[in-house]
This record gives C-alpha cells, sequence and structure tokens, in this order.
C-alpha cells in the first residue's frame, strides 16, 4: 500500500478506452458518407457531441440538427444508434497502469467528458473501470472539460483538495484547465511516457508493462 501517494485522476476517451466515431456512423451509412459528415465544418461533429457530453439530451440533440442539416438525417442518428462501435477497447499499457496503481493501493479517479445517457454502455463493457474508486462523468455534472466547474466538482466528489493530485488527459486545453485548478497535469501521449511521468513522481510502477497479465486482467473487449 502506498498511502502517502496522492490520487491519480485519469480521462478515459483515447487514454484509457479508444473512441472513435467514426465505425459507428459508418456501420449505418458506409465509409465514404460518415468520413464526408465527420470532416463537414459546417456541422462540427465535435462541438455538436460536447455538448451532449454537457448535458443536453440525446432526444433534443438529434431532433435539432436533424431539422438543421437534413442532408445528415441518417448520420446524425446514426452515432446514439451504433455508439457501441465507437469504442475501440482499452489501451494497452494505460490498463496496466490502472491496474497496478490499483494494486498497491493508490486512490483512483477519473474524470471524462461522456454523455450521461451512453457512460453506462462502457461501464458494462470495461470492468476496469470498476476498480476507480470514482468517476466524474461530464455528462451527469451537467458541465464539460475544460469548464473549471468540473473541476471543481471532482474536488468535491474526491473530498479533497486538488493539490497534488495526478491528471492525465489527451487534449491540451483540458490539461491547461486542470492545471489552472491545481491538479498535477500532464498531456497523454502514450502509456510508457505517462508511466515514465508516474515513476518520477514516486509511484510504484514497474518501469515497463507486464509482460503476462495480471491475475485480475479481464480479456480484453
Amino acid at each position: 500500500m502506498a498511502p502517502d501517494l496522492n490520487p491519480v485522476v485519469f480521462d478515459l476517451g483515447n487514454v484509457l478506452i479508444g473512441w472513435d466515431p467514426h465505425p459507428a456512423i459508418a456501420a449505418e451509412v458506409g465509409d465514404e458518407r460518415a468520413s464526408r459528415f465527420l470532416a463537414d465544418d459546417d456541422f462540427d461533429f465535435s462541438a455538436w457531441n460536447h455538448a451532449q457530453d454537457a448535458g443536453r439530451g440525446w432526444d433534443e440533440a438529434e431532433r435539432v440538427a436533424s431539422v438543421d442539416f437534413p442532408q445528415y438525417a441518417d448520420e446524425i442518428v446514426a452515432y446514439r444508434r451504433h455508439f457501441d462501435a465507437s469504442l475501440l477497447g482499452t489501451i494497452d499499457g494505460t490498463e496496466e497502469i490502472v491496474r497496478e496503481l490499483h494494486a498497491a493501493g493508490i486512490r483512483l479517479y477519473a474524470l471524462t467528458n461522456w454523455s450521461a445517457e451512453l457512460f453506462g454502455n462502457a461501464l458494462r463493457r470495461f470492468d476496469v473501470l470498476h476498480l476507480f474508486d470514482d468517476i466524474v462523468v461530464s455528462g451527469q455534472e451537467r458541465v464539460a472539460k475544460p469548464d473549471p466547474a468540473i473541476y471543481a466538482a471532482l474536488a468535491r466528489r474526491a473530498g479533497r483538495p486538488l493539490r497534488g493530485m495526478v491528471f492525465v488527459d489527451d487534449t491540451p486545453r483540458n490539461v491547461a484547465a486542470a492545471r489552472e485548478a491545481d491538479l498535477d497535469a500532464v498531456v497523454f501521449t502514450t502509456p510508457d511516457a505517462f508511466r515514465s511521468d508516474l515513476i518520477a513522481r514516486g509511484y510504484p510502477l514497474a518501469p515497463h508493462a507486464p509482460t503476462a497479465p495480471l491475475s485480475d486482467f479481464p480479456a480484453k473487449a
């Protein structure tokens, strides 16, 4: 056990769980139409999806978008309908870090931009998520990174100041906002690089990910 070490806070999408909306949309309309839809700056899928991450309901989101962009009506509903196809499995290396930290008694939190309506899909599919002491889901809090309010929600849920807690996220603007909130935040590039960041901070991790599964590894999704 390592009770003197600060908690570690993980972003989820493309840090612990691979995510790509293209396969979900393509499942209904094909690769070419999915690519065209996602590349359309007028629609701006990222901003549209972010609103759901911040608490907007999917029924409203699809209704409004389908009125404004009738040419994309099929693409708009395809993402939620085939959402599981956007979840590409856990990221090798990051899951091992989570499990090693958990085994060492480090408190673990997740802070994720994710729709409240769709987060249950991930909880059912990825056993590793149940190792976290708490998961702050933006859609449930109705505020999303990089809004300072979501970092305040993390502090409230953790029951302690954020200073010293290590936070990792693949989006630089979220990392910058986390640093403003007093987290020890790093940009995620690769699991090996993050492992090195944690080792440098004194966390009890092996220099490299285990070559054999730890005893409680589930089968990869």
